[in-house]
Order: structure tokens, then C-alpha cells, then sequence
């Protein structure tokens, strides 16, 4: 007997949304929708030597649905896509003619944020020419190193940021010629004639080729200047089209720093593949953050480290007329971005009211990227996630393996001599698989540096020849298909002869009502063997210190295991943006490593005061407690 519509209807849909949850179907075709895509962008654009992005920018400033559609939005000025493209052009020619740029040289690039970025990183790829992009904030030494290593004989600075190009960095680099694109040399570019630089001089033979430099962060040390080829670029912005679905109604706003691929590859590429508009802030700040938001209607948000944390721990905003909450009043429907710790999540969606965070794993020197699109409570936290297409292909290019902690490599059985993968819901190294016989395909490195990128890659892990790129994160991945960030091989530390995770600690820590952030790492003490915790945290004003320090005490205790609970507090008081962190809003442990616990008046004044666990708070440590230490007379 034939079943009814109306019973048959409501019985299948259930159970397609029954075996979607169970399986993660239409996250699957998500994700396998941009891998094929992004591989078929990327192989047609080689064939037809269309690799280099400015044809993008081209199609679509010459194309009637785009042509006057709003490109970029930056403090008060506006450029629709045709507007753009006529600057590109103009900037290219001018340093073509004014400044020598021939195809194929790289120029370095000291800006902030600015619509003149664009201008010239464009413009710069328009004649053939490839930008290594510098971190503004860089002064001294390492201003230095990132030049030399780039190879460059020509850096265009910004004027903002000219003093940190001082004589003595000059000096040390002789052969590179210094240009500061004052607002006369600007307006000197922008009047410059638009003229377009024939195919040959932007011909790309191969999708590995690179497009721009981007630097590590250098929280160990020097920046490394990685190679981020053409296919990255398009596989990278394919992201935002077909993954988080953004289109030419959306306005994308980012206040990251452009030097960096999560601005530059993730958002300013997206958009152009996306169709889409940028809304661009120079630097991150939690006081205009919202206000640039609002005045450009922003649809989407891009975050990247502790952002997100930032914002959620600033004070409301209110309509200095009315006297209305801003937290909820924008449009933004989706956060996305990278190192959003499990404990803001939700803290930051239910003040402001943004229904979807899309927490992307990625690194600019990478071979693999994961995306968890969270809408709900299930995959908060995770920063990737997959069902059982993905879980299927996955098992074959990603490992999870144990590491030795003694010597900071993955682990081999000595029987085998292969590495080991640990069980589903483990922590352990993750490594992606690489081509054998050319893993150049998929790795390009870092310029110039074979000894970096042989650390990165790894022979025999599984069998004999194969060949893997390691991440350097430790990472559990569990029987639901989520991918959980559990700490950086080089930041767990082992301390009674267990090994403690920072992320761990760090989000135990932060989940106190009166941590904006915490900053966990591991400190040498005299007499002891490995690491004690030290956390960095950072506290309000207001916040009655000698409460919290008690409440505090009780909190991680309750939280964490007895060996991984911090016995030693630094504690700033304040806006937490003043915080250990890199351009990208990334905590840096190695000044606070270095300057371990030992009291010293300069850096607990620049750092935090030093505080101790005791029976029932935490309490000043002072120079007659590390003489008790060196002494030998403490045993903690």
C-alpha cells in the first residue's frame, strides 16, 4: 500500500537531516566544492598563464556587474573595481619608469594598513614585480634581517612608519635604495598614465611559483620569510565564495595587519574571488573596531589570535545620544579567522550577537587548511571539523603521531623505525602528507633557507620514501570528526614528569570572571627539574586584587590537574591590548620566558608583578623567596 505524501515527505526529511548530523554531509560537499574548484581555478590559470591575480582584478573591473561596484573602503574614501584597477595601473607604471622595478624582482613593503597597500602590491604584481610584505612594527635587527633576506635592492616605506627606518639600518644595507611614498610621490603615482604592462612581463609557468613573501611571526626567533605561491593565493581566497559563501552583496571588514596572509590571502584575495567588498581599518583597535563596522555595514568580520577576546572584554559602546547598547547594532553574520580560544567562543557570540564564527586553521608556510563553520555549542572550540567524506580522505594525507617531549620530535618505534599515530582523542604532532617524488608541489618553503625547510620536512614516517610536512602543533583529533588545537611543540612543558599544556592552562585560566587573558608558559627554577607554570594575566582596574588573587588560587586548582596548575602569577592591570603579542594579535611567550621569575623591578613593571601560589592564594613573590630558591631551601 502506497504511503502518503504528506506521512512519506516529513519521514524523509527527517531522515536526511538525521543522517546529515550523524555523517556531516553538506559540510563535506562544502569543503570538497572549493577543494575542486579551487584545483580547477588553479590548473586552468596555469594553462592560460593567467596565475597572477591582477587578471582578476581586471576581469572584473572591466565587466558590467562589477565595474562600479565598491572594491575597497577606507577611511572615508572609496574605490569601486574600476576606479581600483586605473590606480593598480598608474602605480605600476610609475615604478616602473620612476623607480626601475623590472619583472621579477621583489620589492619590500613597510605600510600600514592603508588604501595605498593595495595600490602598490597590485600595482607591483601589474608589471611582473613581486612584494615581500614587512612587519611595520619591526625596528633594529630585525627590521634589518627581513630586508637582507629578502633579497630586495629597493623598500618602499610608509610614512607612518618612517623613524623605524633608521640610518644605522641604512647603513647595513647599502645596496637598497629606500623610497618613503610621501603624499607628493603619491600623488605623483596616482597621476602617473595608466598604462597596462604587456602578458609577458606577468608570465607564470608553474602554480608553485611565488606571488608574495610573508614573514613568521617571530615569536623565537628572527622572521622567516615564507614563499607564498599563486596557488596558494587562489586556493587560500577560494575560501570565501565557497566556503563561507560570501558574494558581491557582502562587505568583509578586516583591521588585520595586511603584511600578514590571514588580511592578504584570506580576505583581501577572498573578496576579489568572492566579488565582494572590503571594508579595510589601518590597525586593530577595540574603540573603533564596531564604529568602522557600523559606518561601512560590514557583513562579515575577520579576526585573527586574541581579537575576539579583545573586543568581548572591552567595555559597551553606547549611542551617545539615545544612550543605546551597539553591542548587537551591525549586520555581521559571520566571524571567521584563525586562534579563537575555546573560552571566548561563546562569550563573544552572545554579547554581540554573531550567529556564526568559521575558526580556520591555516599558516603561511603550510600545506593543509581545516575550517569548522560553528553555528551552535557541538563544534565550538574544534578548528576544523569534517563527516565521513572528509574523515575518509583525510586518513590518508593527515597524521597524528606521538612526540618525544625530550627531544621536541615526532616519536619512532624502535622496532619499525616508523613514527606512531596515536589514538583518536590523543594529542599528538599533526603531519601532512606530501608528494613523494616532489614535495616542492605542495611545500614551497621558505626563500632562500634550506635548512628551515628541511626541519619542516620529514622521510619514512609511515613507509619507506614517503614524505610529510610537519606542523610543529600538537593536536587531538576525535571520533566525531573535530580537530582540536592543543598546544605548539616548543610551548608544552613537562613538570613533574608530566607534560602541561599551555592551551590547556591558558583557557583554565582565562575561564575566571576576572581574566581578560592569560598567557601560560614554562620557567626554569634553581634546584628543580623541567618547567613550573607561569601565567601572564591581565586584570581590570577596578578588580579588588587580594579577592581575585584567592578566587583565583581556588579556580585553577578546582580546574586542573595538580601538576599543571601555575604556581607563579604575572599580573598587569588594564587594557589587555598591552599584552606580550605579535602584529596579529598572537601571544609571545619568549620575552616572559626569558625573563623567567627572578625579581627584577624593570621587567615586573613592564611585564607584571610577580605573585606565588600559597596555601590559599596567591601571594607576592619577592627577592627573599628566590634566595630561598636558589638556596636550595624551597621544594615546590
Amino acid at each position: 500500500m502506497p504511503v502518503p505524501v504528506a506521512i512519506a515527505a516529513p519521514a524523509v526529511a527527517a531522515a536526511v537531516a538525521y543522517i546529515n548530523a550523524k555523517a556531516s554531509l553538506w559540510n563535506d560537499i562544502r569543503l570538497l566544492d572549493h577543494t575542486f574548484t579551487s584545483l580547477s581555478r588553479v590548473l586552468f590559470r596555469q594553462r592560460v598563464d593567467r596565475l597572477n591575480l591582477f587578471y582578476l582584478l581586471e576581469g572584473l573591473a572591466q565587466s558590467r556587474s562589477h565595474g562600479n561596484k565598491e572594491l575597497l573602503l577606507f577611511e572615508g574614501k572609496r574605490y569601486t573595481y574600476a576606479s581600483a584597477y586605473d590606480r593598480v595601473l598608474r602605480y605600476g607604471t610609475w615604478m616602473k619608469e620612476a623607480l626601475g622595478v623590472k619583472p621579477g624582482d621583489i620589492v619590500a613593503m613597510n605600510f600600514q594598513n592603508s588604501d595605498t597597500f593595495v595600490f602598490v602590491w597590485f600595482g607591483l604584481w601589474s608589471i611582473g614585480a613581486k612584494p615581500a610584505f614587512i612587519n611595520y612594527n619591526l625596528t633594529g635587527n630585525a627590521l634589518t634581517h627581513c630586508i637582507k633576506v629578502a633579497t630586495t635592492k629597493l623598500c618602499l616605506v610608509d610614512p607612518a612608519v618612517v623613524n623605524n627606518v633608521t640610518d644605522d639600518i641604512k647603513q647595513q644595507v647599502p645596496h637598497v635604495n629606500f623610497v618613503v611614498l610621501t603624499p607628493e610621490l603619491e600623488a605623483e603615482a596616482a597621476t602617473a598614465p595608466a598604462t597596462r604592462s604587456p602578458n609577458e612581463d606577468r608570465s607564470q609557468t608553474s602554480f608553485t611559483e611565488m606571488a608574495i613573501l610573508i614573514y613568521t611571526s617571530g615569536t623565537t626567533g628572527m622572521p622567516k620569510p615564507a614563499i607564498v605561491s599563486w596557488g596558494k593565493c587562489i586556493t587560500g581566497a577560494g575560501i570565501a565564495d565557497r566556503v563561507l559563501k560570501l558574494d558581491a552583496r557582502d562587505t568583509l571588514y578586516t583591521a588585520m595587519p595586511l603584511y600578514h596572509s590571514a588580511a592578504a590571502v584570506l580576505s583581501f584575495c577572498a573578496v576579489l574571488h568572492a566579488g565582494a567588498t572590503q571594508a579595510l581599518g589601518r590597525k586593530f583597535s577595540t574603540r573603533t573596531f564596531w564604529e568602522d563596522v557600523r559606518s561601512m555595514d560590514a557583513t562579515a568580520i575577520q579576526y585573527v589570535g586574541e581579537t575576539l577576546r579583545y573586543l568581548a572584554a572591552a567595555p559597551p559602546q553606547h549611542d551617545p545620544v539615545s544612550g543605546e547598547l551597539l553591542d548587537k547594532r551591525h549586520n555581521v553574520r559571520i566571524a571567521y579567522g584563525n586562534g579563537l580560544r575555546p573560552d571566548t567562543w561563546e562569550r563573544f557570540k552572545s554579547r554581540f550577537g554573531v550567529p556564526t564564527v568559521a575558526e580556520i586553521y591555516a599558516a603561511t608556510e603550510g600545506t593543509m587548511a581545516f575550517i569548522n563553520i560553528c553555528s551552535n555549542e557541538l563544534t565550538a572550540g574544534a578548528m576544523g571539523r569534517h563527516g565521513w567524506i572528509q574523515g575518509a580522505l583525510l586518513s590518508k594525507s593527515l597524521g597524528v603521531v606521538e612526540v618525544d617531549w625530550e627531544t621536541e620530535q615526532p616519536r619512532r618505534d624502535p622496532r619499525t623505525g616508523f613514527c606512531i599515530r596515536v589514538p583518536r582523542g590523543e594529542p599528538g604532532e599533526m603531519l601532512f602528507q606530501l608528494p613523494s617524488d616532489d614535495p616542492s608541489q605542495r611545500f614551497q618553503g621558505y626563500f632562500k633557507n634550506p635548512e628551515a625547510n628541511a626541519k619542516k620536512l620529514m622521510r619514512d614516517v609511515f613507509k619507506k620514501g614517503d614524505a610529510w610536512f610537519r606542523s610543529g602543533d600538537v593536536v587531538r583529533w576525535d571520533n566525531e570528526g573535530r580537530i582540536f588545537f592543543n598546544d605548539r611543540i616548543g610551548d608544552t612543558f613537562r613538570w613533574k614528569s608530566e607534560n602541561v599544556s599551555t592551551a590547556e592552562v591558558s583557557e583554565a585560566v582565562g575561564n575566571h570572571p576576572a581574566v581578560h587573558e592569560a598567557n601560560v608558559y614554562g620557567v626554569e627554577l634553581p634546584h628543580h627539574d623541567g618547567r613550573a607554570g607561569c601565567a601572564a594575566i591581565h586584570l581590570d582596574e577596578n578588580v579588588p586584587l587580594d579577592q581575585t588573587l584567592i578566587s583565583l588560587a581556588t579556580h585553577v586548582r578546582a580546574s586542573l590537574p595538580r601538576y599543571a596548575v601555575p604556581l607563579f602569577l604575572r599580573v598587569a592591570r588594564g587594557d589587555p591590548g598591552t599584552a606580550q603579542t605579535t602584529g596579529t594579535n598572537k601571544q609571545q611567550k619568549q620575552p616572559l620566558r626569558l625573563a623567567g621569575v627572578k625579581p627584577d623591578p624593570a621587567k615586573d613593571a613592564e611585564l607584571g608583578q610577580l605573585y606565588w601560589l600559597g596555601r590559599e592564594a596567591y601571594v607576592p613573590f619577592q627577592e627573599k623567596d628566590w634566595r630561598e630558591l636558589e638556596g636550595g631551601r624551597v621544594k615546590l
